[in-house]
């Protein structure tokens, strides 16, 4: 059981909800997303994944440029707020047009939009809770994303046919709008909690470029950015060879977003599970390094249970384990790691670790499974090799522990 004071209920709650409504806003849109790119074939994969590098590298410094101009409490409903109105254009764009540069657009925008609103969420949870609350309830908080994961799904599956991409980008937006209520009423529970710790009224010191030199000079931070790209590479690995099964073996583009969106369905399942029942009381009772040793367990399980037997459905059930993996344990790991670290550490550099690098192993991902492939790397070469490197990951995940440690962290 998770042990919740009287105090915090309210804010949980309302944390609970946000990371719901935000979740619920993405994953209206991600079956469709990959059913598009499924249906552009797998070449196109590698050189979207360039572009939303690229993007991430462009938006980056004007991120950490803004926080060390605008105070946060501004900045951040801001950020959702200018996303809010994206998705009014994109339903726009969907009424007229459905081509292949939109659905283009579309892929690069989803997945940077996802990486950085998430990203502030979370930069946002570790500054208004303390690193003890941090270890109880942040696999409640991300049960509520998990939430919004298995609802977005399900409407999407059961809203497309009735009211188009256009339809679910405006419900997307109504969602997105509702998590800046939330985002404001926890603002002020943090100013009139003394145990916390509301998000500044001034905008942080440092340049634009902070983030990255605090990642540079800190062998924790170097650790974490590692955890992240060693696991966006190998899960690039999984992604295109599923975009390729699914364009080979599934006929049309409906199919295959109704098959993209039981795989979420399901991995969200397995992920609330983990993170409404195990998480928490795992990390309160062996420490950080539960979570992120148990996460590079699974993966290292899942490829290998690909190499052994290479088909769409092992993959698409060692898809769901390795995902559910990601968010119902080492998500919420690293996320805690930030309640040690300071307020530029927790916005500046995890926004470039969790955007810059994560898109940036996709990149890196991308390119390299093209490369292998024309090599004659089959899918169980690839679930070897993607196996073998998530034991690397197990090494790397102890030092990130032993640094957590090293700042005052359990």
């Amino acid at each position: 059981m998770i042990l919740i004071h009287r105090g915090e209920r309210v804010a949980l709650v309302l944390s609970f909800v946000y990371f719901l409504l935000l979740l619920c806003a993405y994953y209206l849109l991600r079956p469709v997303r990959d059913a598009l790119v499924a249906g552009l074939g797998t070449d196109e994969i590698k050189y979207l994944s360039l572009a939303v590098f690229v993007v991430m590298l462009a938006i980056t410094p004007l991120f950490g440029l803004l926080m060390t101009h605008v105070p946060r409490r501004t900045l951040l409903p801001s950020i959702y707020g200018f996303f809010a109105c994206n998705l009014l254009v994109f339903a726009a764009v969907f009424a007229a047009d459905t081509g292949a540069w939109s659905a283009r657009i579309f892929y690069v925008w989803v997945t940077v939009f996802s990486m950085f609103v998430v990203s502030v969420f979370w930069s946002f949870m570790a500054d208004i809770w303390r690193e003890e609350q941090g270890r109880r309830l942040f696999g409640a908080i991300a049960a509520g994303g998990s939430a919004g994961g298995l609802l977005g799904p399900l409407l999407a599956g059961a809203l497309v046919h009735r009211i188009g991409t256009s339809g679910l980008a405006l419900c997307s937006a109504l969602l997105l709008s509702g998590t800046i209520v939330c985002l404001v009423l926890l603002s002020r529970y943090a100013q009139h909690d003394r145990q916390s710790s509301p998000p500044s009224e001034r905008a942080l010191v440092g340049s634009s470029w902070q983030g990255l030199l605090l990642i540079v000079r800190s062998p924790f931070l170097l650790g974490i950015a590692s955890l992240v790209l060693i696991g966006a590479i190998v899960a690039m690995f999984a992604y295109t060879e599923t975009a390729r099964l699914a364009k080979e073996l599934i006929a049309t583009p409906t199919d295959r977003a109704a098959f993209f969106a039981r795989l979420d369905l399901w991995t969200n399942v397995a992920a609330l599970i983990l993170q409404a029942l195990i998480v928490g009381p795992l990390t309160a009772r062996f420490g950080i390094t539960a979570p992120l040793i148990g996460l590079a367990l699974i993966a290292c399980i899942a490829f290998g249970a690909v190499a052994i037997a290479p088909t769409l459905l092992v993959l698409g059930v060692s898809n769901i384990a390795r995902r559910a993996g990601e968010f119902g344990l080492g998500k919420p790991g690293r996320d805690m790691l930030y309640t040690v670290a300071s307020p530029q550490e927790k916005y500046l550099a995890k926004n470039v670790i969790d955007t810059v690098v994560y898109r940036g192993g996709d990149f890196i991902g991308g390119w390299l499974y093209g490369g292998l492939a024309a090599l004659g790397l089959s899918l169980a070469g690839f679930g070897w090799l993607a196996a073998i490197t998530m034991l690397g990951a197990i090494v790397v995940a102890l030092a990130v522990a032993r640094g957590y440690r090293e700042r005052g962290g359990k």
